[in-house]
């Protein structure tokens, strides 16, 4: 998947020193629901055995590359893929010094394009903090919408806090 800015790829081998860092980044583990490190041994494990197939893990992970430069800027998982229902969630991390150029809005409509275009799906969802206002603006722009609140769900070192759930629904796919 290319577009302008950035190229989305399977994970490579030598992903792995920027996983280990992102995946045990503390700052990341609030909005990843993450409660303890990885170990390099268990990213290896991940990198050897993870398929970019959705049908055999339910999931999938995507590195986020620069299209100019070929640096890796970020990822993007697709989890929760249930096919009888045609529907996936989607995560995004953009590292810290690539934020704000575009990387991540064109990330998620490529992925959500893939997931429509090629996965069938009828919808794609994300979860994101009410707090997360960052995230927030990047779904909608990306056309996701609002379609619930989740009252207290996650629980924060500030104490709880509520999160949206958001879709967009693929209006090419029948009902």
């Amino acid at each position: 998947m290319i577009g302008k800015k950035v190229r989305l790829r399977a994970v490579e081998p030598s992903d792995l020193p920027l996983l280990y860092e992102w995946e045990n980044d503390v700052a990341n583990w609030e909005v990843s629901n993450t409660m303890a490190p990885f170990s390099k041994c268990l990213l290896e494990k991940f990198i050897e055995t993870s398929s970019t197939d959705l049908y055999v893990n339910r999931q999938m992970r995507l590195m986020i590359e620069e299209c100019t430069t070929g640096a890796a800027v970020g990822a993007i998982d697709v989890f929760d893929f249930d096919p009888p229902h045609r529907r996936a969630g989607v995560g995004i991390l953009i590292a810290e010094p690539y934020r704000r150029k575009g990387y991540g809005l064109e990330s998620v409509q490529l992925v959500v394009q893939y997931l429509f275009d090629i996965v069938k799906l009828h919808q794609v969802f994300c979860n994101i903090m009410i707090t997360n206002q960052k995230s927030l603006n990047l779904f909608q722009m990306a056309g996701f919408e609002i379609v619930g609140l989740k009252k207290d769900w996650v629980l924060t070192k500030s104490g709880w806090v509520d999160e949206y759930l958001l879709q967009i629904l693929n209006k090419k796919s029948e009902k």
